[in-house]
């Protein structure tokens, strides 16, 4: 779902690199207090597979590309901050060094899919555990993933679509059809392989998927006494 430039009015830009600064902004405040040594060499895999994911594009409708985002399994892997600078390095690197979605555009693809992507997936994967409660813990743990990872694809398609009419590039009766259509088929994909990596970790790593928790706990009586 990355949006070319020349695809967004300048007031839509403008105000999608403020959010999106923001909300960067914030992440890394809160890594630099909760990143642990064990988190960097994981942050750099998720990186690393996020960006060949998402090197496989497809066109969907006014220029914009539909392709697998990754922001859930690396908010599920790292936790929503750590992730979203995962995903903006990810972008970042596509459109400068691969042309990838546009530069003045990026602002807007950082905030769709790092800032809104993340938190959309690292949310509904909370809730919808909390909901499943102690139903089989490894069967609500893939549905928690399956859903994250599809509804993150979801909102941040209708929000890019959303951009695209608000600028005027398209309007809304076609952008949403369209971007909605093709990440709900994009998202299927994406939630198995979020199922997928989960129940791969689960087996083969477990330590991997707590240790955001465990970091973010370590850290807690330190900024007690500070």
């Amino acid at each position: 779902m990355h949006i070319p430039d020349g695809f967004l009015s300048a007031p839509t830009s403008i105000g999608a690199w403020v959010a999106s600064a923001g909300g960067i902004g914030y992440a890394v405040r809160r890594v630099n207090r909760e990143l642990g040594e064990r988190q960097v060499p994981l942050m750099g895999v998720t990186a690393a597979f996020v960006f060949a994911a998402q090197m496989m594009n497809f066109a969907v409708a006014g220029g914009t590309s539909g392709h697998l985002l990754g922001g859930a399994l690396a908010a599920i892997l790292l936790g929503p901050w750590a992730a979203m600078l995962v995903l903006t390095s990810v972008i970042a690197i596509q459109a400068l060094v691969f042309q990838d979605g546009g530069l003045v555009a990026m602002g807007a693809n950082i905030l769709n899919m790092a800032v809104i992507g993340v938190l959309v997936g690292w949310i509904a994967y909370g809730v919808v555990r909390r909901l499943l409660g102690r139903w089989r813990a490894r069967g609500a743990e893939g549905v928690s993933a399956f859903v994250a990872g599809w509804l993150s694809v979801i909102v941040s398609a209708m929000v890019a679509a959303m951009e695209l009419a608000v600028s005027g590039t398209l309007p809304a009766a076609v952008a949403l059809p369209a971007m909605a259509g093709w990440h709900a088929l994009i998202g299927i994909g994406e939630g198995l392989i979020t199922v997928g990596v989960i129940a791969f970790l689960r087996a083969a790593r477990p330590d991997l998927l707590s240790l955001h928790h465990k970091q973010s706990a370590g850290r807690e009586p330190d900024e007690a006494q500070a």
